[in-house]
This record gives C-alpha cells, sequence and structure tokens, in this order.
C-alpha cells in the first residue's frame, strides 16, 4: 500500500529554507506557500484526478507539488533555481514516497516538449498547475498553450491583478492584451482569492486563482488562415494606444488611417470601437480581412 502524503507545515517550509540556506527573491517571485488547506484547494479546484499528468512550473521547496503527487498520476516539475530543483526530489521521496516526480531545471519560458518527456514512453503533461510570479505569469501561460498542445487544462495562482487581467471579458475595465492572447487559445475564469498570510514571506499584494481551459477543437476561435502571430500584432497595436479608436490606434499595423478603416469595415468592424470592446473573434476577423486585401484595396 502507498504510505500517506504528508504535507508542508510553516515550520517545515522555513526548516526547508534554513535547510539550503534559502532567502526568498524577490526577483524570482519566491513566496512559498505554507497553508495544507491552501494547496488541497488548489488541486480540488484544478480537477486534478489519478488520470492527469501535472506540470507544475515554479515548485520551490514542494508544498504544492506534495498534493499534486497525492491526487495525479504524476508530476512534472519545471524549476529555474537549481537548489530548489535539487532538493525536491528528496523532499517527495521522504514525504510522498512511490509517487511519480520528474524535476526539470529550466526557466519554462524556454520550455520545449522535449525537455518534459525525455523519453518515447514518458507520458506528457495534461493539466498546469503552478504558484507564478507575477511579473512571468502572463508570458509563462501564453508559451505553454503554444508549446505544449496536450495541456488541455490549467489552474494558475497569480497576483490578483493579473488575475483580473487573464480572465477579463469585452467591456471590462481589466481587458486587455493578455485578455485576448489567452482567449486565442482557452476560457479562463476566476477561481477565487487567496489570501496574503498563507504565504512566507507574506506578499505586499493580493493573489488570486484563474482555471482556464483550452477550447475544443470543434470550436476553435484559431483558424487554419490566420497566423496567431498575425492576430496577436493586431491585438498588440490595439492595446498600446487602448484610449484610441481602432481606426487611429492601428494605423502604424495597416500603414495608415485609411488603410485601418478599410481592413476594419472588411472585417466588419466599427472604425470607431476601442480594442476594449472586441472578443478575440473580432480580432481574427481583422488580421483575415488584411491577410485576404489586395494590397491596393486597402486604400479607400
Amino acid at each position: 500500500m502507498t504510505e500517506p502524503v504528508r504535507l508542508l507545515g510553516p515550520a517545515d517550509v522555513r526548516g526547508l529554507a534554513a535547510e539550503l540556506d534559502l532567502r526568498p527573491t524577490k526577483r524570482l517571485g519566491q513566496n512559498f506557500v505554507h497553508d495544507a488547506n491552501t494547496v488541497r484547494r488548489i488541486v480540488r479546484l484544478a480537477g486534478v484526478g489519478p488520470d492527469d499528468v501535472v506540470l507544475e512550473v515554479g515548485p520551490g521547496l514542494g508544498s504544492l507539488t506534495l498534493p499534486l503527487l497525492e491526487a495525479a498520476a504524476g508530476v512534472v516539475a519545471v524549476e529555474i533555481d537549481p537548489v530548489l530543483a535539487g532538493r525536491l526530489p528528496a523532499t517527495a521521496a521522504e514525504r510522498a514516497p512511490g509517487r511519480d516526480l520528474r524535476v526539470v531545471t529550466a526557466d519554462a519560458l524556454r520550455i520545449a516538449p522535449h525537455d518534459l518527456t525525455p523519453g518515447d514512453l514518458a507520458p506528457a503533461p495534461d493539466v498546469l498547475v503552478a504558484n507564478l510570479p507575477y511579473n512571468v505569469a502572463v508570458p509563462v501561460v501564453l508559451h505553454l498553450l503554444a508549446v505544449l498542445p496536450g495541456l488541455r487544462r490549467g489552474l494558475v495562482m497569480v497576483q490578483s491583478e493579473v488575475a483580473e487581467r487573464l480572465a477579463a471579458r469585452p467591456g471590462e475595465k481589466a481587458y486587455g492584451s493578455p485578455s485576448v492572447k489567452l482567449a486565442w487559445y482557452a476560457d479562463a475564469r476566476r477561481a477565487g482569492p487567496v489570501p496574503r498570510a498563507v504565504f512566507w514571506p507574506v506578499p505586499g499584494v493580493d493573489s488570486g486563482l484563474v482555471a482556464f481551459t483550452r477550447h475544443d477543437p470543434a470550436i476553435d476561435p484559431a483558424p487554419a488562415d490566420v497566423d496567431r502571430a498575425e492576430v496577436f500584432a493586431v491585438v498588440d497595436a490595439a492595446f498600446a494606444q487602448r484610449r484610441k479608436s481602432l481606426r487611429a490606434a492601428l494605423a502604424g499595423w495597416a500603414g495608415s488611417a485609411p488603410a485601418a478603416e478599410a481592413v476594419l469595415r472588411a472585417a466588419g468592424v466599427d472604425p470607431g470601437a476601442r480594442g476594449e470592446s472586441l472578443d478575440v473573434a473580432s480580432f481574427v476577423a481583422i488580421a483575415r480581412a488584411r491577410a485576404q486585401a489586395e494590397p491596393d484595396a486597402l486604400t479607400p
């Protein structure tokens, strides 16, 4: 029979940090969760089950890794800090013996599929669960969804403000480039707050959970005739000057304001609208309209 998993408490977290002579740094966003109820709640909200292989980014001392090992078929943990990456297997062996853990010492922003599945028999992760530093949260999530098509769903803990941006809908104050880009891949929603007191050291900002589910291929808004980079270029241009009309904001992208207006009208989008009012399908339509237009057709 598999031994029960023993989670880390506040004293355990501080003990491990002392053992490693670890001084948490703001640069790496090192705020470690030490509350058992919080990590179990995260695993439950992520819907992790015995058939899942979880990708965990930034496992740190292993507070979240342990309950993930308890619930999942296996965990692939990507840790940029070599000291933490080196200690994690021993922590898992001591507190979650017999479970399947693979530790990859790498920057999640540069990870590739072959880094996570070194052998043909190693199952690829299908769920992302992570406690992400606010300064890299958005690029990490977008990068992983781009390079790991097998990731079907996820739950990330991020700064509350970042959570609002990722899960925002058109017309909401927090809606912006991160909202649209995540919507290209998945449907996202807020999954609840996380109090500051469950971290060590206590952060100076509030945290929140964002859950996402990758689009079913049958309803995927990413059509084969439009490149993701083209759509994202439109999104970046629209929100770089978000208080301007799309006719003005997309002038540089299209070559001129009249050219932008022509593309917008071809896409069925009001040139006087702002980017914050458009959903991802509208940005796809704009990119498609420009790609399909003849060069001289862009000038009215």
